[in-house]
């Protein structure tokens, strides 16, 4: 026996530890038998709602005008975002007392039925009523995608199907356009309303009995089950309201339009105190700090996006084509950025990854304006934003792997609405506040302008857009401070417990 080794002179007996059993790799993915037909199904769900919301944008300027709606065209985007709202909260508690498979069906049902009623309106206010039938569908299906995510994936498992999630955006980021301009020119703007409906069938049938197997009923059968809690439903719809009263407001620059933003941010503020956890505004350490920087990260990145296209067009003289095309690139680094956060390798490292991920937001949205300088060749802003979306697919990953990991599993629908209620009221929220101080600079009207590229061209002075793109780079960079706060505080434990209001 070496020196080096202890050993029991008394007994003789070896002190040494024994060697430790090797631990097995977590075996498994998101394609074995076990997870193949529900990870197909809810991947074709996302690819679809994907194709819907690129192709919709392309039409929508050719429904507007048809339908003689134009001063409404703003109305048709505002009407998704807010009753989304909605939807999220109701589908946060409906999974979490009967699990997500009924709010999913419900939701993929409401989402095709908008669609349809959008497609066959004869006046623009019924399109309008159908984009807002769609946006609760809509949000009643995200967040049951993700409780069935947190139910029925292993932990290990659940960077990758958010990777597949990113990933399913790429095809109809390039495709989506494309396809539906041609669509629009051939056969009319309604099939590309009407043509999407007819597909939604196939994944909710794919997934359906997955579904019932891993992640139908409540998370814990033997606890009884919880009433409806009316406080919260009421909270939800104070803030859809809020949130549309302030984007109307947003629109609207005249004196009359205080009332409504002081109604709308009236309803806001105890809806938002009331839904998201305790010690989200302040950037509470954990489940907080990840709900706040999804919003951070995505109202910073939506809101400067939507004006990239009309810098191009009004600036640079690009034709719309061109200037959407500036930004295809996106789709695919988005999708490496979420599959760089689904790798082993980055676990150790995912706040690290986080923090640098939102600085290539900060430096690409504060590149943007760089040209408005005609110096300046525009092919920065494809670069620019090629960055800026692979620091977007890690971050926005990341924060739904992580949001799920802080979660219990009796809170999972509660805290994955809080996390799509914090991403869609940002976005409504910083491109209300963007789309006034472009306007108050000399932007124009934003709604009219996005319906009408061509007649923008002479409307929008330099300094409008760099009062878009300059304070959202401010909001992002704030959001790489918030990145280092993703990890509870020691003590806390591995669930966390916040509770709700009290920020």
């Amino acid at each position: 026996m070496s020196a080096l080794e202890p050993h029991d002179a008394a007994t003789g007996a070896d002190d040494t530890v024994p060697p430790k059993t090797p631990v097995e790799p977590p075996r498994g993915s998101v394609l074995d038998s076990a997870h193949r037909a529900l990870s197909i199904g809810i991947v074709s769900v996302v690819l679809l709602i994907a194709f819907e919301a690129t192709a919709v944008g392309t039409a929508m300027p050719v429904a507007a005008r048809e339908l003689h709606g134009i001063p409404l065209y703003a109305f048709a985007f505002s009407a998704y975002f807010t009753t989304s709202l909605f939807g999220m909260v109701l589908a946060g508690q409906w999974s979490d007392r009967n699990g997500p498979l009924a709010p999913l069906a419900t939701g993929i049902s409401a989402f095709a039925a908008g669609l349809l009623l959008s497609g066959t309106a004869t006046a623009m206010w019924v399109f309008v009523l159908g984009r807002a039938v769609q946006g609760l569908g809509g949000g009643l299906v995200i967040v049951a995608l993700y409780v069935i995510v947190s139910r029925a994936y292993a932990e290990h498992l659940r960077p990758a199907i958010m990777a597949a999630f990113a990933a399913s955006w790429v095809v109809p980021s390039v495709v989506g356009p494309l396809a539906s301009g041609t669509i629009t020119e051939h056969l009319g703007w309604r099939w590309v309303f009407v043509g999407i409906p007819v597909l939604v069938v196939f994944p909710l049938a794919l997934a359906l009995p997955a579904i019932r197997r891993t992640a139908s009923g409540p998370a814990d059968p033997s606890a009884p089950v919880a009433p409806w809690d009316r406080r919260r439903i009421r909270l939800a719809l104070g803030i859809s309201a809020g949130a549309g009263l302030l984007q109307y407001a947003g629109q609207e620059l005249r004196w009359l339009s205080l009332l409504p933003a002081v109604v709308g941010a009236a309803l806001l503020v105890p809806a938002v105190r009331g839904l998201l956890p305790r010690g989200t505004v302040r950037a509470a350490r954990g489940l907080p700090s990840v709900v706040l920087l999804r919003g951070v990260a995505a109202g910073s990145f939506i809101a400067a996006e939507s004006f990239v296209p009309l810098m191009l067009v009004t600036q640079r003289g690009l034709s719309p084509t061109l200037a959407g095309l500036s930004l295809a690139a996106g789709g695919l680094t988005w999708a490496l950025g979420s599959w760089i956060q689904s790798r082993p390798w980055t676990e150790p490292y995912t706040e690290r990854l986080v923090v640098v991920g939102m600085i290539l937001v900060a430096v690409a949205i504060g590149t943007a304006p760089a040209v408005l300088v005609h110096a300046v060749p525009v092919w920065v802003v494809a670069v620019a934003w090629g960055l800026g979306c692979l620091g977007m697919g890690a971050v926005i990953s990341s924060t739904s792997v992580l949001l799920m990991k802080l979660s219990a599993p009796h809170e999972a629908g509660a805290n994955s609405a809080a996390l799509q209620i914090s991403d869609g009221l940002s976005n409504v929220l910083l491109l209300s506040a963007g789309g006034a101080a472009f306007a108050a600079l000399g932007g124009g009207a934003v709604g009219h302008a996005a319906a009408t590229h061509a007649s923008a061209a002479t409307s929008s002075h330099p300094a409008a857009f760099a009062a878009v793109f300059l304070p959202m780079a401010g909001v992002a960079a704030v959001g790489a401070w918030v990145a280092t706060r993703l990890q509870p505080s020691r003590g806390a434990g591995g669930i966390p417990g916040q509770g709700r209001g009290g920020h």
